[in-house]
């Protein structure tokens, strides 16, 4: 599979594009007409700088308007096509791209549109280029594939083919039927492979041009269009046209990147009908979240400290050689990292106290580690001394890290790097088991990148977003879960710069971990033991809208409002939950699931959003 980028996708300068699509390994890229022509160099030097890079100019494009036009722009647009094959054979391109006709005055007929195609076809035969003919979605005439692969039969001429997008395809509601059974692979000019969230039917020009994202991040089947293009033999580039206001305002080696990452997904979720039907790389189980690391200095931890000290953990285990302890209860660990030299050091110098590490625990860490390589995940090499535990890691969101340990070793990390403390084995804590949930907020530019982060290298599901409405705006959410759903990462974003999610990244310099839950068994218990000092308070008028909603015994409303607990229920199970306040914009949640339950209490996030708010004024 041979793999370009067309420019439109990312944002910078013509030059800024072409180095991010070489840095993160495409083979090609499509020049989109605009970013040449706000270009200061010839197309020329263009080709030239491509060539430098290691890029191949697959095609120039688009072209607009070509078919049914009447008679005087007719002749204007076959002197475009003379004029623009000119810059083509300047590039080093034989494909240029064109778009099905989207004028009203335009005609419908066919023939007379295969009639124009063929001139057009003819000139570019005698110059030896290409054309591609593209169903825009909202094309006037022609919207489907289907009615440009007519045309394009109809033209029957061996200089133009057809352009698939699977954005026109899969927006417009179209099946793959005649793409399996009548367009052979000789006449597929270029394949352009985009994805979008499914939405409501709407005007196709705005979803076009706001919300494609690539191919594994949104929930159109691309999967099953390259698995049939595969079945019959295509072997050319598969190419990223994407329109998205967030990959064009953030960084474009980022977002190349993330290109490049999606089409290797895609690759390995299908299988060649000429090779061996084997993917390359299988994904190691997650099987857990084996701690959670905290960047800390000096005393500026110790709210936090006094936080997880209310929750009942206590730090049992020092490091052998460094200033990093270790606070348990259940089955959770919690490490506390003030060594001097160390990534820790470094979160804490641009974020503060903060998460600065996730562990988890996979079947397999070698695996693990080819397919973040694989995905073009960054390796970080970890400093241990003698005879301590070397643990791999990853970059993972913002400047965090993400350690691999394995699932099935006979020690854990801490039976071989940690000393136990004396006189703290007896504590108890207060009832808390394990990790429920782990919340990433991330700026709103690499909302879907996180995600996909987490699908790609790790086999996550990404559960469909929800809007969780803030007093300050709207935030967004969608978690990544493991298949067994023992690591749950809920992933927030906000378009509204006085949102919390918002909030957080300004008081956290960026990215990060802003939520921490733990499971309980019995929450009044653990409530009971903690006591309400560091409780997130909720409104009384809560509990009325939840006696009235839900028609619960008033004995069981009066003591959720007791210990300020909220409450959820749904066919599968109920959910109790309550939050601390935020200390160094991070706030702790107990959970306590009953049945199946698998939400997240999404019914009640607005009041602990404006609770949140208001602890932040006091």
């Amino acid at each position: 599979m041979k793999t370009a980028l067309a420019t439109v996708t990312i944002s910078g300068t013509l030059k800024e594009k072409l180095e991010a699509a070489a840095k993160a390994g495409f083979d090609g890229v499509e020049i989109f007409e605009n970013d040449l022509t706000q270009y200061e160099r010839s197309p020329k030097d263009v080709r030239k700088m491509a060539d430098d890079l290691g890029l191949e100019i697959i095609a120039l494009q688009p072209f607009r308007d070509m078919e049914g036009m009447p008679e005087k722009l007719r002749l204007q647009k076959r002197e475009m096509l003379k004029r623009k094959m000119e810059v083509a054979h300047e590039l080093g391109t034989n494909r240029l791209l064109m778009c099905s006709n989207v004028q009203s005055y335009s005609s419908g007929n066919r023939d007379q549109c295969a009639e124009d195609l063929r001139f057009l076809a003819d000139m570019a035969q005698s110059e030896n280029i290409m054309l591609g003919y593209e169903a825009l979605a909202w094309g006037y005439h022609i919207a489907d594939y289907m009615d440009a692969w007519d045309l394009v039969k109809r033209t029957d001429h061996p200089n133009l083919g057809i352009n698939l997008d699977t954005f026109h395809m899969y927006s417009r509601g179209n099946t793959l039927d005649v793409l399996r059974d009548e367009i052979p692979v000789d006449k597929i000019a270029l394949v352009q492979v985009a994805d979008a969230p499914v939405m409501p039917r709407q005007d196709y020009l705005t979803y076009s041009r706001h919300s494609r994202c690539f191919p594994g991040q949104g929930d159109m089947p691309v999967v099953e269009f390259l698995q049939v293009l595969k079945d019959k033999g295509f072997d050319d580039y598969l190419s990223h046209e994407i329109f998205n206001d967030e990959f064009r305002s953030s960084s474009p080696i980022a977002k190349a990147i993330d290109g490049m990452r999606s089409l290797i997904w895609l690759d390995d979720q299908t299988v060649s009908a000429v090779e061996e039907k084997i993917r390359p790389l299988s994904v190691p189980e997650v099987r857990g979240m084996e701690f959670i690391e905290f960047a800390i200095e000096g005393e500026s931890g110790e709210d936090l400290i006094r936080t997880l000290a209310q929750l009942g953990f206590h730090e049992t285990h020092q490091h052998v050689s460094k200033n990093v302890s270790l606070m348990r209860q259940g089955d959770i660990n919690l490490i506390l990292n003030r060594e001097p030299a160390s990534q820790a050091h470094e979160h804490f110098q641009k974020h503060g106290v903060s998460v600065c590490a996730l562990g988890l625990a996979t079947d397999n860490v070698k695996e693990t580690l080819r397919m973040a390589e694989r995905y073009h995940a960054e390796r970080f090499v970890n400093q241990a001394g003698p005879g301590e535990l070397n643990i791999p890691a990853i970059r993972g969101i913002g400047d965090s890290l993400v350690y691999l340990v394995g699932a099935n070793s006979r020690y854990r990390f801490f039976d071989v790097d940690f000393e136990e403390i004396e006189g703290v084995q007896g504590e108890q804590g207060v009832g808390l088991t394990r990790i429920d949930h782990v919340g990433q907020t991330v700026s709103n530019v690499d909302f879907l990148s996180a995600g996909f982060f987490y699908k790609s290298i790790f086999g996550f599901d990404i559960e469909p977003k929800q809007d969780l409405p803030d007093i300050h705006g709207l935030v967004v959410s969608r978690t990544a879960t493991n298949k067994d759903k023992s690591v749950r990462i809920p992933i927030n974003m906000t378009n509204a710069r006085s949102a919390s999610a918002e909030r957080f990244m300004q008081k956290a310099g960026g990215s990060g971990v802003h939520q921490i839950a733990f499971a309980c068994k019995d929450i009044f218990a653990a409530v009971k033991n903690m006591g309400q000092e560091k409780q997130l308070p909720i409104p009384d008028n809560y509990y009325r809208d939840l006696e009235a909603r839900l028609s619960l015994d008033p004995a069981l409303i009066q003591k959720l409002q007791a210990h300020n607990i909220m409450y959820d229920e749904n066919e599968d199970g109920a959910f109790f939950h309550c939050y601390t306040e935020e200390v160094h914009g991070v706030f702790f949640e107990l959970v306590q699931r009953v049945k199946d339950y698998s939400n997240y209490g999404e019914a009640n996030a607005y009041v602990r959003l404006a609770s949140q708010a208001r602890q932040e004024l006091n």
